[in-house]
């Protein structure tokens, strides 16, 4: 398999450090320079933790999705949830040099189809740091509307990392699922 067609498969807990290798990478430190994506400029300190992703992988109530390419290579994961009526979207990591590929862009649309065809979910709501306009830019190319819905950053909680910034917020991002 090659990044245009990744396999995908549901994370269980031996997946855990990997997982944690590959949020850390697609967001943070000079590693996550290699993409588009980064975090680094915003935020330093860890973007998560083996803890934060064991809860992901083992709530009933969702999913760590996972892309593998050939040879069972790990390239990208998002967090999917079920909240009755639609479905949360987030933790998305590709690896910095297989962002831009379309990866992300296939991850997404298997996240969408599976809370739509799994859940029932009307919709997919997500949030991202509002300072991070090229990301909700890639995300309005792919049908999610800005809903001005803004939440805070949880400043002082280290487990999220260590803001470069004092106006950090959040927005809520919407799409409806056909």
């Amino acid at each position: 398999m090659t990044p245009e067609s990744p396999s995908f498969r549901t994370a269980t807990p031996a997946d855990v450090p990997d997982l944690v290798a590959l949020i850390q990478s697609a967001y943070r430190g000079d590693a996550s320079r290699a993409g588009w994506t980064t975090e680094a400029d915003l935020l330093g300190g860890q973007r998560t933790d083996p803890d934060m992703v064991a809860a992901v992988v083992n709530d009933a109530a969702g999913r760590m999705l996972v892309a593998e390419t050939d040879g069972g290579v790990l390239a990208a994961c998002c967090q999917l949830e079920n909240r009755g009526g639609h479905a949360y979207f987030g933790t998305f990591a590709v690896r910095p040099d297989m962002q831009g590929t379309g990866l992300g862009k296939q991850v997404l649309a298997e996240a969408e189809r599976l809370a739509r065809d799994e859940w029932d979910a009307a919709e997919m709501h997500m949030t991202v740091i509002s300072a991070r306009e090229e990301l909700i830019a890639w995300y309005v190319r792919r049908g999610y509307v800005r809903t001005g819905e803004r939440s805070p950053f949880p400043y002082g909680d280290e487990r999220f990392g260590l803001p470069k910034r004092d106006n950090l917020e959040f927005e809520l991002l919407v799409k409806k699922l056909p």
